[in-house]
């Protein structure tokens, strides 16, 4: 396997494609994603979301769920303020994708970091101080490629299409997610079949106001969500407005939202929810004019 190439510095400014795909190698023959933060300085959130998603895109790009993951984080800083979605998102795709992750290379500041994270100071096994042995601890770990389990959705396409209806005096495409709880990439295509079916059959647009009450997405499923939900939007949405989010999905939403060019609206009640919309639709009335 040769070295990444760890190209420029970057530090407080917006990600181009080429900069990204230059410090993301997949290494085939050892079934190993090799991603560099090899001498970046993230300084905020939406910068670590712009990462991730490319590597999200990557990683589908490939054909294949599941890779080791091997990280390089030589003379990186994270600051502060981009801690939390480093975090959140690293969690995210661990759990969709990887068979395995480690570490190298980590100054004293970013190892403490990580091991404040995992929430315990005998942290870690998988947190090295050279590439060499990083890699020797990945191929001593059994694939699970050839043990990929599809599990069986817990959602039926009659369950989501009760959870949709259709206001044609509003334009609003109305979706209530009340305790919906997604674990895995399977539960998210079962939902988005069926939305894309029957907002498909209108032959239009709409307004989406999406009811995010009691709703648990599992990380497992994060990332298929985030996908699948981009590509709805871009299809069929005059803009969406969600309401009434956990804490926990809220801050996922606000996350993505960061690096994928879109704004969260997010209100606390229905009631302020269609607020937002009718003030979407004069906004852009006020642009066609």
């Amino acid at each position: 396997m040769g070295q990444l190439n760890r190209g420029a510095t970057l530090h407080d400014k917006d990600f181009t494609t080429a900069e990204i795909d230059a410090r993301i190698t997949f290494h085939e023959d050892d079934q190993i994603m090799e991603v560099s933060f090899a001498g970046m300085e993230l300084a905020s959130s939406a910068q670590v979301n712009r990462f991730y998603d490319r590597i999200e895109e990557r990683i589908a790009a490939t054909g294949e769920k599941l890779w080791f993951f091997l990280v390089d984080y030589r003379d990186a800083r994270i600051d502060s303020a981009a801690w939390f979605a480093h975090s959140r998102r690293g969690k995210e795709l661990n759990m969709a994708h990887s068979m395995g992750s480690v570490r190298f290379d980590a100054s004293e500041v970013t190892r403490r970091q990580i091991e404040q994270n995992a929430g315990t100071e005998n942290f870690d096994p998988n947190l090295f101080y050279d590439r060499d042995s990083a890699v020797g601890r990945l191929r001593e770990l059994p694939s699970k490629r050839e043990k990929v389990v599809e599990r069986t959705p817990n959602l039926t396409a009659e369950e989501v299409a009760a959870r949709l209806s259709f206001l044609p005096e509003l334009q609003v495409m109305d979706v209530d997610f009340t305790d919906l709880v997604l674990q895995y990439s399977g539960d998210v295509d079962v939902l988005y079949d069926v939305i894309e079916e029957k907002i498909g059959a209108t032959g239009r647009k709409w307004y989406f106001l999406i009811n995010y009450e009691g709703t648990r997405i599992h990380s497992p499923a994060w990332v298929r969500y985030a996908a699948r939900g981009k590509r709805l939007n871009l299809n069929w949405s005059l803009g969406s407005v969600r309401y009434a989010p956990g804490s926990e999905t809220e801050a996922d939403i606000r996350l993505r939202a960061e690096s994928q060019d879109f704004r969260p609206n997010i209100r606390n009640t229905r009631a302020e929810a269609l607020e937002r919309i009718a003030e979407m639709k004069a906004e852009q009335e006020e642009e066609v004019g």
